[in-house]
């Protein structure tokens, strides 16, 4: 009698514990899933702002910007010599 006592508190004990963890693992589950739906919300914000930004700073879109605004705008830095071409005469220092 006392062998089935055990066994039966034993099993009770157990099948709490079994409970327990699958009731943690669903609470995991869903948190890992609330995480996985922010993360995918954040991605997609992400994703708005680089669309926003290549449309913003597409050559077009400045060029539009400058005209608009009257804005005068000249390089700080010389812009770099293009480079001759073997066949073109009017470009090589040589040529004159």
């Amino acid at each position: 009698m006392v062998k089935l006592l055990i066994c039966t508190l034993s099993a009770a004990a157990l099948a709490a514990c079994v409970l327990q963890l699958r009731q943690q693992r669903l609470q995991i589950n869903y948190q890992t899933a609330e995480l996985h739906d922010q993360i995918r919300e954040q991605q997609a914000r992400l994703w708005n702002q680089q669309l926003q930004i290549a449309e913003y700073t597409a050559p077009n879109a400045i060029t539009r910007t400058v005209d608009t605004h009257n804005l005068k705008m000249v390089p700080q830095a010389p812009l770099p010599r293009r480079k001759a071409q073997w066949i073109d005469v009017s470009q090589t220092p040589d040529g004159e």
